[in-house]
């Protein structure tokens, strides 16, 4: 216990010297539990993608390519309306290899008067629907009805309030879990429900329907069955259906994949960068003590202290400077990322999902430790080298 407050003292008598020991650290732990939440965070976005699609392949319009990257309007929430006949559906079914075919009817909503957001409004067929429905069903234990809708995240309406897309009011039945995607801007309804949506934007003098058929889709979710390759079939779909591209998921989550590798590389450059840095400047730090306290561990030394005790003490406070800074550090990296996490993922313009509240506390944790070695580590070589001052030697060169 003395020791303990003989270190605090010593930390609490030079200021200056704390406090800039303590920065050191806290660039080391902002650097490193930044970094960490942010490649953590793209990871789990890029598994909640994978899991949200959820298909092997999709099929859509030629058209649809020109009007928006499908890409996009998965990872940023870009809204895209384009159609082809609902029959695909059925046509899909027919090919080889191919398991489950879902339809999904887009309709992008405008921010004006008709609508109490911008939005993207997906229709989903609950009875094939194998990727959106298992995501419903986690908030919401029933089908969605008539008029009803389940909204992403990032919409700003509750469960139990309306939203009004085209002057029609939608009940919101379900808030949804976060995916770190442009799905958490999405709404999801029926497919009765979207063909009233389309009906009223008509009437309000807006068509997103093309061709004459009445049943119209935007897209086809295809799983494939096990023990066919998805290429093969992917090339028998692109064969048989007409005025139709299929889009294999795995190329678009490859492509994702290597965004994220390539950020994820960066940024651990960018620690190890951070952290070399960072120890080169408290061991010249430390190396720079030893003179200015030679004289003061001299006099301890004559009062008695062993020469274990004074290396403790070094080693005490250097790792008391560094948990302060880490804790500095720490919060200063919670400012920044988590009130701005919509901003960097629109930044990044990837998949950004937030890890849970228990592993940010656990990096949180470690984060702090690692700085508090990180600065006992640095002091190891001043500590041996004051514990075997000589305190005559130093006394006089101090007068």
């Amino acid at each position: 216990m003395k020791h303990f407050s003989l270190t605090l003292r010593n930390l609490i008598r030079r200021p200056g010297r704390t406090a800039a020991l303590a920065l050191l650290t806290a660039f080391l732990a902002l650097a490193v539990f930044g970094g960490s939440v942010v490649i953590l965070s793209l990871r789990s976005g890029l598994q909640s993608l994978e899991a949200r699609l959820g298909a092997d392949i999709i099929l859509v319009p030629s058209e649809a390519q020109s009007k928006v990257s499908f890409q996009n309007m998965f990872l940023q929430g870009t809204t895209g309306a384009f159609y082809m006949d609902a029959a695909v559906t059925e046509q899909a079914m027919a090919v080889e290899g191919v398991e489950k075919a879902a339809p999904q009817t887009f309709l992008a909503s405008l921010k004006a008067d008709c609508c109490s957001v911008k939005i993207q409004v997906i229709g989903i067929d609950p009875a094939r629907d194998f990727t959106v429905q298992p995501w419903i069903a986690r908030s919401l234990s029933r089908e969605l009805g008539e008029d009803e809708v389940a909204v992403g995240c990032k919409v700003e309406a509750d469960v139990g309030e309306s939203l009004r897309i085209y002057d029609r009011n939608c009940r919101v039945a379900a808030r949804l879990e976060p995916t770190g995607t442009g799905l958490d801007t999405a709404v999801y309804c029926s497919m009765d429900t979207m063909g009233t949506l389309l009906a009223a934007a008509e009437e309000k003098g807006i068509s997103h329907r093309i061709g004459s058929g009445d049943e119209m889709i935007s897209a086809v979710y295809v799983k494939v069955k096990d023990g066919y390759d998805i290429g093969e079939v992917n090339s028998r779909l692109t064969g048989r259906l007409r005025k139709v591209t299929a889009v294999r998921t795995r190329n678009m989550i490859t492509g994702v994949s290597d965004s994220l590798a390539g950020i994820s590389r960066t940024v651990t450059v960018l620690i190890a960068a951070v952290w070399a840095l960072a120890m080169i400047i408290l061991l010249l730090a430390f190396g720079g003590m030893i003179r200015e306290r030679a004289r003061e561990f001299a006099v301890l030394r004559l009062a008695g202290a062993s020469r274990g005790m004074l290396a403790r003490t070094v080693l005490a406070e250097s790792a008391l400077c560094g948990l302060l800074g880490g804790v500095i550090g720490i919060g200063a990296a919670a400012l920044l990322l988590f009130p701005f996490a919509g901003l960097i993922e629109g930044a990044l313009k990837l998949p950004y999902l937030m890890p849970g509240g228990g592993t940010i506390l656990g990096l949180a944790a470690g984060t702090a430790l690692l700085a508090a070695a990180a600065a006992a580590l640095a002091s190891m070589a001043a500590a041996y080298r004051l514990s075997r001052v000589d305190p005559g030697t130093a006394l006089r060169e101090g007068n």
